[in-house]
């Protein structure tokens, strides 16, 4: 990736972190967060400040497989920043299924662009 992304660069942002989320692994996701990175995450009411707090509420959300899928994405694009927001669900291995809204805020870090920000809650 590079500094300048267009609309399906942001969506493959998103399909990289889906599928470190269906590694299993909580440190592939966790890496694509910066290290102080806030996540408000979907099944936990207690925010996220760091890679060791976001790993902690991914070993609890991973172990039960979820899968997700973008149902709506509003992209808008700037010179080093970039934010991804809509609605999107997940599947899990027990059959249930969870729609939630999201906010991704990546930030190029002069490398790659890392998720700065992730707001995920669920549909009431």
């Amino acid at each position: 990736m590079n500094l300048h992304l267009n609309q399906e660069e942001v969506t493959a942002l998103f399909n990289e972190w889906n599928h470190a989320l269906q590694t299993g692994d909580p440190k592939k996701i966790v890496a694509l967060y910066e290290s102080n990175a806030v996540l408000l995450p979907t099944a936990s009411s207690k925010v996220r400040h760091n890679h060791e707090e976001i790993e902690d509420y991914f070993i609890y959300f991973m172990a039960k497989q979820p899968t997700g899928r973008i149902d709506e994405s509003n992209i808008r694009i700037f010179s080093q920043m970039v934010i991804n927001s809509g609605l999107y669900t997940f599947a899990f291995k027990d059959k249930s299924v969870v729609q939630a809204r999201f906010t991704f805020v990546y930030r190029w870090n002069g490398v790659r662009w890392m998720i700065i920000e992730h707001h995920s809650s669920p549909i009431p």
